[in-house]
């Protein structure tokens, strides 16, 4: 008598599209058509063909008064003045640092667009040009702002603001820019224990609390000598997973959805979060109260 074991394939048990379970926009796909009036205007991811308004990207609709424009599902980070950022220096030229920011193209940080230390405002010196390496070294990751968008599309950061600056400990995550929600605040303390930055590039910052009063915030300082507590990495390590768990199911990224998605996770453990099924469940607990949310 042979007992047969059969294992189960992750992906035919579960669902990794919360969406599917949800109410779900209409995405349109290259070259449906989106309208056939004539009196709207043409956007991004559009064009015109027998009087007809089409898509030419797989996306969601936008509207805004007579422009219409597609938002790709899938895309490089397309900058806009004020956009948040978090980066990785990738060369030292010349009174400015070459910065990865998922654009298509490499974005700049001018020598004159950083705070130097000691705060002071003054002209930028040949001293200060030689000792750029000592303040930004190719691999360190930073926090900006984008200043200005050149025409082919490059983008000039910058980091005047005590809230911007270096980076020290914590851990990068790399998501598409879409799941990134526009709000007017991109650094979040969260009342868990840790701090997160929610870059619009579609780069996600978590560290140990931040204390905004320190003289460090801002500047070039990177205090590696310290040692997070194991409760803080701990933390850290949940967050992480529940936010990969959210961006696996398409679920849009901000402040509450991650808190939702954290104290939703307490039942696993942390490495349990990276299993499929863990994923999917606290996802769709996290979907589930934000819909009570937005009822109430």
């Amino acid at each position: 008598m042979s007992n047969k074991i059969h294992i189960g394939i992750a992906s035919d048990r579960v669902n990794p599209s919360v969406a599917l379970n949800q109410r779900v926009p209409k995405i349109y796909t290259p070259g449906e058509v989106i309208t056939e009036q004539n009196e709207l205007m043409r956007g991004h991811g559009t064009y015109e063909e027998d009087g007809c308004l089409k898509s030419s990207v797989a996306g969601l609709k936008e509207e805004v008064n007579k422009l219409i424009s597609i938002k790709p599902l899938k895309s490089r980070y397309n900058g806009e003045i004020g956009d948040v950022v978090v980066g990785r220096i990738t060369e030292v030229q010349q009174r400015r640092w070459k910065v990865e920011t998922n654009s298509r193209l490499d974005s700049v940080l001018l020598l004159s667009s950083v705070n130097l230390p000691g705060g002071e405002l003054r002209r930028r010196s040949a001293e200060d040009e030689h000792m750029m390496r000592k303040y930004l070294q190719e691999g360190d990751l930073i926090s900006a702002e984008v200043q200005n968008v050149f025409t082919d599309g490059s983008l000039s950061l910058h980091t005047r603001s005590l809230k911007y600056g270096k980076l020290s400990q914590g851990v990068l995550i790399k998501v598409f820019p879409a799941l990134i929600k526009r709000s007017k605040t991109r650094f979040h303390n969260l009342s868990v224990g840790a701090s997160v930055i929610l870059g619009n590039n579609g780069f996600i910052w978590i560290c140990p609390t931040v204390n905004t009063e320190e003289e460090s915030v801002g500047g070039f300082i990177q205090n590696l000598e310290y040692i997070v507590p194991i409760e803080e990495r701990e933390i850290i390590a949940r967050i992480r997973n529940c936010i990969l768990a959210l961006a696996q199911s398409k679920m849009m990224l901000f402040d509450t959805s991650i808190l939702f998605a954290f104290e939703e996770s307490k039942k696993y453990a942390v490495a349990e979060l990276l299993l499929p099924e863990a994923m999917v469940d606290v996802a769709l607990l996290t979907q589930q109260r934000l819909t009570l949310l937005e009822n109430q």
